[in-house]
C-alpha cells in the first residue's frame, strides 16, 4: 500500500462528490478517500446555485434512475436535514396549467405521481386559490412531498461527516493531468502535487467530460452549459407567493420552466430561464472563455440542438435580454407581478450532457473504465438525489476494488 496515497480519489466537492465520499467511508470503514476541489470552498457551482427545492420525483419516468433516486433521495434528504439541524421544510408544491393545451400533460403527471406512490391531489381554480391566492390557472396538482432546504449546508455537513470518518477534502487543488497504470491512478494538480490512488471517481460536474478525456476515456457526450437566470421578488411583494408554484413542463426539454419558489429564508425566487452560457462557469453574459465556447460551438450536438429547438431557444434568449418579457412569462402564473417587482438574483449554470446527435441526456449517466467511475450527467434533481447517488457510486467503487459486495450495502442511507 505504500505505492498509494489513498484508496480512492474523488474529483469535485459538490454535493454528489461529497455524498460519494461519505458513502465510501460508511460502506468500507478504514478506506482512505481524498476529495480534490479546485475552488477554495465546497459547493461553489451547481450545488450552491440552485433553487433549494427537494424534488418529489413526479416528473421522471418510472424505471429511470432519476425517478428511483429522487423518490428515495427526497425522503432521505428530509431525514438528513432533521438529524443535522439543517433548515428545511416540507412545503408541497403546485403544478399549474394555465392553458387548455397543457391539461393532457397535467393529467399525465397526475397518473405518473400515482404510479410513484406520491400524494397528489387534483385542484380546480378555486382550490388553487386556497393554496396560492394570487396564482391563476385552469387546473393544478398539489404534490405533498416537495420541500426546500439549503443544499450548500447539506454538502458542508457531508464533508464534515466524511472527514470525521477519515476522508480528506483538499481545496484549491485543480486536477490538470491524469495517468493510469494497471491497478493505479495518478493525478497531478495545478500546484504540482501528485496523488496516487487505486481508483478515481469523477464528480466534476460542469467539467466531468473534460476530466474523463484527461483520463484517456471517451465519454461519448459533451457538457453544454446552460445558464439559468433568476429574479427575486422585492421583499415588500414576497407575500404574493406562499410556497412553490411550477408550470406544466414541456416533455421535450429537461428544464422545468419559470417557477416561483419561496426559499428557506423567506425570499421568493423566480426562474430560471435557460440560455447557452459562454463559459462553463458563465454566470452572466460578460463571462466569456474563448476555448470553452469554441469547444461548445465545435461540437456537432450543439448545432443539432439549435436546429431542432431554435424557437424554444429564441424565447429563452428574449426573456434573458428583456425583463419585460421575463415578467410576461411570470404573469401567466402570477398576474399581480409587475416588472418593477423583479430584482436580479444570482444565476446558476446547468451541466447538461448532450449526445453527438443533439439529444439532451435526460437521465443520470454513469460510465466505468479500468480504475475509474465517471458521473457524466447529474443536473437537477441530483441535489435531491445526492444521498442515493453517492451510495450507487460507492457500490461501483467497492466492486471495482474487489471489496465484498456486502460492504457497499452496509453503507445504508446517510443518516
Amino acid at each position: 500500500m505504500a505505492a498509494y496515497d489513498c484508496d480512492v480519489l474523488v474529483i469535485g466537492a459538490g454535493i454528489v462528490g461529497l455524498s460519494t465520499a461519505r458513502a465510501l467511508t460508511r460502506a468500507a470503514p478504514g478506506i482512505r478517500v481524498v476529495v480534490l476541489e479546485k475552488e477554495p470552498a465546497a459547493a461553489r457551482h451547481q450545488t450552491g446555485r440552485n433553487s433549494g427545492v427537494i424534488h418529489s420525483g413526479i416528473y421522471y419516468p418510472p424505471g429511470s434512475l432519476k425517478a428511483r433516486f429522487a423518490l428515495q433521495g427526497a425522503a432521505e434528504m428530509v431525514k438528513f436535514c432533521t438529524a443535522h439541524d439543517i433548515p428545511h421544510e416540507v412545503t408541497g408544491k403546485l403544478i399549474v396549467a394555465t392553458d387548455r393545451a397543457e391539461l393532457p400533460r397535467l393529467h399525465g403527471l397526475i397518473q405518473r405521481g400515482r404510479e410513484h406512490g406520491l400524494p397528489v391531489r387534483e385542484l380546480g381554480p378555486a382550490q388553487i386559490a386556497e393554496y396560492e391566492p394570487e396564482v391563476r390557472g385552469l387546473a393544478a396538482i398539489h404534490v405533498g412531498t416537495t420541500g426546500i432546504c439549503d443544499f450548500g449546508a447539506v454538502a458542508r455537513q457531508l464533508a464534515r461527516l466524511a472527514q470525521e470518518d477519515g476522508a480528506r477534502v483538499v481545496l484549491g487543488e485543480e486536477v490538470t493531468t491524469i495517468a493510469r497504470r494497471p491497478g493505479r491512478v495518478a493525478v497531478r494538480t495545478a500546484g504540482g502535487t501528485v496523488y496516487r490512488a487505486r481508483a478515481l471517481v469523477n464528480c466534476a460536474g460542469l467539467h466531468c467530460d473534460r476530466v474523463a478525456r484527461l483520463a484517456g476515456d471517451a465519454p461519448g457526450m459533451r457538457i453544454v452549459p446552460f445558464r439559468g437566470e433568476y429574479y427575486s421578488l422585492a421583499p415588500e411583494r414576497a407575500a404574493l407567493v406562499r410556497g412553490l408554484v411550477y408550470p406544466v413542463p414541456d416533455p421535450a426539454f429537461p428544464f422545468l420552466g419559470v417557477h416561483l419558489t419561496r426559499g428557506i429564508d423567506g425570499s421568493v425566487h423566480i426562474g430560471p430561464n435557460a440560455v447557452p452560457a459562454l463559459a462553463r462557469e458563465g454566470y452572466d453574459w460578460r463571462t466569456l472563455r474563448p476555448a470553452e465556447l469554441a469547444g461548445t460551438l465545435g461540437y456537432p450536438g450543439s448545432w443539432r440542438i439549435a436546429r431542432r429547438h431554435w424557437r424554444y431557444g429564441a424565447g429563452e434568449l428574449h426573456r434573458s435580454l428583456s425583463r419585460r418579457a421575463f415578467t410576461d412569462a411570470v404573469r401567466r402564473l402570477l398576474p399581480a407581478a409587475r416588472e418593477e417587482d423583479l430584482l436580479p438574483s444570482p444565476a446558476g449554470v446547468r451541466a447538461q450532457a448532450v449526445l453527438p446527435d443533439g439529444t439532451l441526456v435526460d437521465d443520470f449517466l454513469f460510465a466505468e473504465s479500468p480504475g475509474m467511475i465517471h458521473v457524466l450527467n447529474a443536473p437537477s434533481p441530483a441535489a435531491t438525489a445526492s444521498l442515493p447517488i453517492g451510495r450507487e457510486v460507492a457500490r461501483r467503487v467497492t466492486r471495482l476494488l474487489g471489496l465484498p459486495e456486502r460492504a457497499a450495502q452496509d453503507g445504508g442511507p446517510a443518516e
